[in-house]
């Protein structure tokens, strides 16, 4: 038996050893929270021009662009200390929120990165709405207004007030109303009605309310005695834009289904009654609708006799809705930008005209007030020396009328 000792089991393998200054600090939320405040405060916030030029303040923006408001859980949290500028302090003016906005406005064009990441952080911040007080979203409604004014923001923001609590509770309504009232004194509603179109929220304002109170009488009621006439009006009219879009659409497939006038005649007085539509309006859709329900033929001298017999087919529907003189014009104007835009009809204008006129759709008395006065500068020149001809003919028959009527006298 050997008296050599036996040796005990090592573990193999380096071993690093980290030196004390690359060793990293645990993340205290309090002492960051302060030092954030803290280089903020030293900051002179209120000399506008000085703190977009500050290097220290634009290596802090840099470092942290987020917003420090909420808790883990999306809760308010109580122990945040706040900035001596923070908007929340501020007075709950017009005035107070333009100096805010041109702060964020200057720090935005200075430093470009920042953009995207600020509506971002207005975004999530909207989502906590029912955390604010009352003065608080007011002067957060104000100040988003007028960065939304200013293109600070896209109105792609607003889809944050869709949020379902919010909207229960009846925030996002309330919230809206600053809002737009703030952007509607910096902007016309032409400008606010773009921004909206561009993002595709023209058409999502009802989603401010819960569904037993989305209708256009609704919202047209809270927003005009809020003082906002002009967005209620602007939103009947999306409403009645997207009535009259599925109403060409359901009339196309009515003709492409080869339903019979008389019903689809019926149909349309129908939904004039339901959607408050003129006969003028209407016409307008008619036409449409009938020249989209077929496939024209791409060669010029087969397209107009293709057309002649598909609108002899249709002209007892059209002739139902021209009723008024007013009504035939708006049918003649439609027909002129028809064949103006869609090259291969340009010859088959006045063939048309006339064919409309023989099946009592267009009156005398309409074709020559387009002629003389009423036409479009689209085409003016061909389309008027097509029915040259034919207004001769109609002025010699009107005087040999009214010639005749003398005689009988």
């Amino acid at each position: 038996m050997s008296n050599q000792r036996q040796q005990k089991p090592t573990l193999t393998g380096q071993r690093f050893k980290t030196r004390k200054r690359d060793e990293k600090e645990r993340f205290d939320p309090s002492q960051f929270q302060e030092s954030i405040v803290q280089g903020l405060n030293q900051t002179v916030l209120c000399n506008c021009k000085q703190s977009v030029k500050n290097k220290s303040t634009h290596q802090r923006l840099k470092t942290h662009t987020v917003c420090f408001f909420t808790a883990p859980g999306g809760t308010l949290s109580d122990d945040v200390t706040c900035t001596d500028f923070c908007l929340f302090k501020a007075q709950e003016d017009m005035e107070t929120m333009q100096a805010y906005a041109q702060v964020f406005n200057k720090l935005i064009r200075r430093y470009k990165y920042l953009e995207k990441g600020f509506e971002e952080e207005i975004k999530k911040l909207l989502l906590f709405l029912k955390g604010f007080t009352e003065s608080e979203r007011n002067k957060l409604a104000m100040l988003t207004g007028i960065l939304l004014a200013n293109g600070n923001i896209s109105a792609s923001i607003l889809s944050s007030l869709f949020n379902e609590n919010l909207v229960k509770e009846g925030v996002s309504a309330c919230f809206a109303v600053k809002l737009f009232k703030s952007w509607l004194s910096e902007k016309d509603i032409n400008s606010v009605a773009a921004s909206l179109r561009k993002v595709g929220m023209d058409n999502r304002l009802m989603e401010l309310f819960p569904a037993n109170k989305r209708s256009c009488e609704h919202f047209s009621k809270y927003f005009t005695d809020a003082g906002l006439k002009e967005l209620s009006d602007f939103a009947r009219n999306q409403q009645s834009i997207g009535a009259r879009k599925e109403l060409q659409k359901e009339l196309q497939e009515l003709m492409l289904r080869g339903d019979p006038l008389k019903d689809i005649i019926a149909y349309i007085r129908e939904e004039i009654k339901k959607n408050n539509i003129s006969e003028q309006t209407m016409i307008g859709l008619i036409w449409s609708s009938v020249m989209s329900s077929m496939e024209w033929n791409k060669k010029e001298e087969l397209v107009t006799e293709q057309a002649i017999k598909h609108l002899k087919q249709y002209s007892p529907l059209l002739k139902a809705f021209t009723s008024q003189g007013l009504s035939e014009l708006t049918l003649l104007l439609k027909i002129q930008e028809y064949c103006y835009d869609n090259i291969h009809f340009m010859k088959a204008f006045q063939k048309i005209v006339v064919l409309l006129y023989k099946a009592d759709v267009l009156s005398e008395e309409a074709i020559l007030k387009w002629y003389n006065e009423a036409h479009l500068a689209k085409g003016k020149s061909v389309f008027l020396e097509q029915m040259k001809k034919f207004v001769e003919w109609l002025k010699n028959a009107e005087e040999e009328s009214e010639s005749e009527e003398e005689e009988a006298d």
